[in-house]
């Protein structure tokens, strides 16, 4: 499988306060969320924080798969370069994704959400942010957490 990335490299970027979160968008036309994490032609790639989104990675793919189900029998693996191309990320948006393919964004500690619908990606991200500022659901906060320095502030009871 033929992976090409554009990753646009920004100096001196100013930064949000608050957590960080990098989100992947599986899309095939880098407008809307509109694909299957199998046959999507590409990932958008964008930093989300409560008040600001950034665009930082277009990854494109030459070969996908049709949306069948059916799995390929010669050895090919299009999930392992998939998953290694949205590694940097902490969300994966996409229309549907099989078992196996889900198993193994889990493991690279991606939290993969299933939309029911295509959706512009401008919409996904806002939702994203509005999540982030309330009272996130459990596994938000989890993604969150996963990306900020742990404290150690607990151990130094004064006793």
């Amino acid at each position: 499988m033929h992976v090409r990335q554009l990753q646009l490299v920004e100096k001196g970027a100013a930064e949000d306060a608050g957590p960080v979160l990098r989100v992947a968008i599986a899309t095939q036309d880098m407008k809307s969320l509109n694909a299957h994490f199998g046959s999507a032609r590409r990932f958008a790639i964008y930093e989300v924080t409560p008040g600001t989104s950034r665009f930082v990675r277009a990854v494109s793919f030459d070969d996908t798969s049709d949306e069948s189900g059916s799995h390929r029998t010669d050895g090919d693996d299009r999930i392992g370069p998939k998953v290694a191309s949205i590694a940097c990320c902490t969300l994966l948006f996409v229309l549907a994704i099989g078992g196996p393919a889900a198993a193994k964004v889990v493991g690279a500690r991606i939290h993969p959400v299933k939309l029911p619908a295509p959706e512009p990606i401008e919409d996904i991200i806002r939702k994203v942010q509005a999540m982030m500022t309330g009272n996130p659901p459990p596994w938000l906060r989890k993604a969150m957490a996963l990306g900020q320095p742990r404290s150690m502030d607990h151990l130094d009871d004064e006793d």
